[in-house]
């Protein structure tokens, strides 16, 4: 499978998958992007093997039928699906893809009633349950489709459908608030389609739509995202424990932040930096309240204070879609603001969370990816032999080859993500190119090799993650100065071919505390216990006593089948001090814990910490 895109490709999948305006963008200057080894095999994997062999008759013959009347949501899986695909074929390019993708729209345009509307409710149903948010997804597949494609009858028809749902909501008409769930925030984030759908036509009755639906929001029945930016996401709302699936829920995790998505990109249109500033304010609210160590959360698909109740088993932990949504809505915030803290929140979220939803043979990703236990298939929905995280999950995978290296001015390159690859660009209209070459994160080496058809001088910021203490970066083996932890450190010089950037980043195992129960993080990676090692029991408590710094000893250990990397600690275990002996026990990258789906294997992240009487404060 070929993994180059051109210039032309890699500008669209950016500009239609990211959120970026057209006009000047980062990737500009970028002509294609290769990502090898391990992660770059899981990308690959995820588009052979789930992307690819999606049955699209399935997921785009509900709109053929506009007979749904129990308000599911079988509309929204075609959307997400092709979004993943297109970004997909931009990153690999492969000619049988394009084919499948072109297939599935023209079925689509087919389905579409005289009157614009392209779902599958009946007359007498619509704008209930998840119709709404059924459009948003489909208008978003189309204007994707579009902007690959050139294909105009794709852009009409997404304008037919936006026009049929504004001749039923907007002024003197519905509410959006009350057409869905979740105190209408399902209904309320086809604001991102809508700026989308602006950019591309200028009409003004998308934008005045736009408007009002931030206005509407806002109202008293609203989820007022706006002004309860400060309010932390679970505290909003009453919980309503007597019906949990209903519009009185104003916790829900994927649909709250999917609203700020697109928040941010009407922000980008009419220059309103202070929608920035609120959608960063709820970030760092999510940040504190709920993300777990493995960089997801909510339970039940809901906030819940998570953050403090990791160590707590609770049912169905952060759901795929949570954690997709979150790398998307740091991903728009990085475009917007170029603060590292978003790369930082995407790498920790893709390697834990989603590398971890993904089954070995990437047949399948999960619902649901609990902190504990094992892993297993979520269920079927509305009929079909698909989820909504099966359909979202890849396009968590197809974000990291177009983030991993950005330009965000005309003589700056930007390293955002750390892994093998290959990056061929035109800075100034000159050739040139980098090459990483790296075991991250299994280690902290990086390095990376520049080439240019002439000398040239530019800017090379390399992002340095916040959990990096100690950082070393060398230019041709000379030292330089601000590898400073959370931010970028930037390198103006004039390069010539064959010129060697060396970064090495603090990989001490860190040791996390919470609720009397420790965890394990090296990097960017969580750690966990998996009975494949064959070592003891995972639910065993641990003694485990970090240096003065918070940080513990651990090797490389050998990996059994099926795990990417592998480490070990000598440590006393169980509820026996005396005549007892350290052991050693093993732990694994928290995406290969649990992998084979085999409900007879176990892994466990939080392990219970025993008590020393004679260490315990009095």
């Amino acid at each position: 499978m070929k993994r180059y895109i051109n210039l032309f490709f890699l500008l669209l999948c950016l500009n239609m998958c990211s959120g970026v305006k057209a006009g000047k963008s980062e990737t500009d200057g970028i002509k294609s992007i290769q990502i090898k080894g391990y992660v770059g095999q899981r990308i690959d994997d995820c588009i052979r093997q789930r992307v690819m062999k999606q049955d699209v008759d399935e997921i785009v013959d509900v709109f053929a039928r506009q007979d749904e009347v129990h308000e599911m949501w079988g509309t929204e899986f075609w959307g997400k699906w092709v979004q993943g695909a297109i970004s997909s074929y931009i990153y690999t390019h492969d000619n049988d893809l394009y084919q499948l993708i072109q297939y599935s729209v023209k079925k689509m345009l087919a389905c579409q009633l005289p009157d614009g509307y392209l779902g599958n409710y009946d007359k007498q149903h619509q704008l209930r349950g998840w119709d709404v948010w059924g459009r948003k997804y489909t208008i978003l597949g189309l204007l994707k489709w579009y902007r690959l494609s050139g294909d105009r009858k794709a852009l009409k028809a997404a304008c037919r459908l936006m026009d049929y749902t504004m001749s039923q909501i907007g002024e003197g008409k519905a509410h959006i608030y009350d057409c869905g769930n979740y105190k209408g925030m399902a209904p309320i984030s086809i604001l991102e389609p809508l700026m989308f759908l602006y950019n591309d036509t200028k009409e003004k009755k998308y934008l005045d739509f736009a408007q009002w639906i931030v206005k509407d929001m806002e109202e008293p029945d609203g989820p007022q995202l706006i002004s309860k930016a400060d309010v932390p996401v679970y505290e909003r709302f009453p919980v309503p424990h007597d019906k949990w699936w209903s519009h009185n829920n104003g916790q829900k995790a994927y649909e709250m932040m999917s609203c700020y998505v697109g928040l941010l990109e009407l922000s980008k249109v009419i220059n309103r930096p202070d929608y920035v500033d609120v959608v960063e304010q709820v970030v760092k609210h999510i940040v504190a309240e709920e993300i777990n160590v493995c960089g997801s959360g909510a339970a039940n698909e809901c906030w819940y204070r998570g953050n403090a109740r990791q160590t707590i088993p609770a049912y169905n932990m952060m759901e795929t879609c949570v954690g997709f949504t979150w790398m998307q809505i740091n991903e728009r915030l990085l475009e917007v603001t170029g603060k590292a803290i978003y790369a930082d929140h995407i790498e920790q979220t893709f390697f834990n969370a989603i590398m971890a939803s993904m089954k070995d043979d990437a047949s399948q990703i999960d619902k649901y990816t609990p902190l504990e236990g094992h892993r297993m298939e979520g269920e079927h929905q509305c009929g079909l032999n698909i989820n909504c995280c099966n359909a979202n999950g890849p396009r968590a995978f197809a974000m990291i080859p177009r983030m991993a290296y950005s330009m965000p001015g005309s003589n700056t390159l930007r390293v955002q993500f750390y892994a093998p690859s290959v990056m061929h660009g035109v800075m100034e209209g000159v050739e040139m190119s980098v090459e990483q070459t790296t075991s991250y994160p299994q280690t902290g080496q990086v390095m990376l090799t520049l080439a240019s058809a002439k000398p040239l001088h530019y800017t090379v910021e390399l992002r340095i993650p916040s959990w990096s203490r100690q950082n070393v970066v060398k230019v041709n083996g000379q030292v330089v100065q601000g590898a400073v932890q959370g931010s970028y450190c930037r390198i103006e010089r004039t390069w010539n071919a064959g010129d060697k950037i060396e970064l090495e980043l603090d990989m001490r195992t860190r040791v996390m505390e919470l609720n009397h129960m420790l965890a394990l993080q090296r990097g960017p990676v969580t750690l966990a216990r998996d009975s494949r090692f064959n070592d003891g029991d995972v639910d065993e408590c641990c003694y485990i006593v970090p240096d003065k710094e918070g940080f513990v000893e651990m090797s490389p250990s050998e990996s059994p089948q099926g795990i990417w990397m592998a480490f070990q600690l000598e440590t006393i275990t169980g509820a026996y001090r005396e005549n007892v002996t350290k052991r050693t026990i093993h732990f694994c990258d928290f995406s290969s814990a649990g992998n084979t789906w085999n409900q007879r294997e176990r892994y466990r992240v939080w392990l219970p910490k025993a008590i020393y009487a004679k260490e315990e404060p009095r």
